[in-house]
């Protein structure tokens, strides 16, 4: 039969080692600030929208079929925009210090599903620089893609703006702290439950009862040397006095 656990036991346990516990919360939570606040980068984001539609024709309405090409279509832009062949001529009219590929690893580009619309998504450590490369990335696709395709059929929906109260989307200091709390008190826990385990020590008679299975019959308290030669000197002596009898 397996032996219960004792709630109260448990807590006992965690509360001998508080300390511990508090130490290595403090000491991450630390740690994740410092890093958040003075180690890592912050990073910006700047977001442009383009819309893929049809080349201007007589007609007034899109066919299900003109809509489900420029869907498909978008895949293909997708992958065209993160291309050297765009992101070559972003880097030369920004004069940028990077390579295309370097350039590819800062742009996302998504699309929600059955839509015409793309978004361009660039991060960078600097926020003016972010929105010049959305803008100049939308602005470049747009005058290239006729040439790749032979096909005219996009549109710059949105362009990305400088917000002067923009914040950096990362890191996020107090998230990281939060996380750090949580993970520094489960390591705390952690720590404890096992040196607990670990030690085998008996330090009062409820181990003895716990670990042994003995009854306790008695306890021998535990004598101050200094109080005890405190006690022998005030203490009185017997001394033999004269007629037999002994003077206090």
């Amino acid at each position: 039969m397996e032996e219960a656990i004792d709630l109260r036991q448990l807590m006992g346990r965690l509360k001998k080692r508080f300390w511990l516990i508090a130490l290595l919360t403090i000491i991450a939570a630390t740690i994740s600030g410092v890093v958040s606040f003075f180690v890592l980068t912050p990073m910006y984001e700047a977001n442009t929208q383009i819309l893929v539609n049809q080349a201007k024709s007589k007609e007034q309405f899109y066919s299900s079929y003109e809509l489900q090409t420029n869907v498909q279509l978008i895949q293909t832009y997708n992958d065209i925009i993160k291309s050297p062949a765009i992101l070559g001529e972003v880097t030369k009219e920004l004069n940028l210090d990077m390579t295309p590929k370097q350039l590819s690893n800062q742009i996302q580009v998504t699309n929600s599903q059955d839509s015409q619309v793309a978004h361009i998504v660039v991060q960078d450590t600097n926020a003016r620089l972010a929105v010049k490369i959305a803008n100049t990335t939308a602005a470049v696709f747009k005058n290239e893609v006729p040439k790749i395709m032979s096909i005219d059929n996009v549109s710059i929906l949105a362009k990305a703006e400088l917000d002067e109260s923009l914040s950096p989307i990362k890191p996020q200091p107090l998230l990281n702290i939060a996380i750090a709390i949580v993970v520094g008190l489960m390591a705390g826990i952690a720590l404890s439950f096992l040196l607990d385990y670990l030690d085998n020590s008996i330090k009062d008679e409820q181990d003895i009862d716990q670990i042994m299975e003995l009854p306790v019959i008695g306890v021998i308290s535990l004598i101050d040397e200094e109080e005890l030669k405190g006690s022998s000197v005030s203490s009185h002596s017997l001394t033999p006095a004269r007629g037999g009898s002994h003077s206090v």
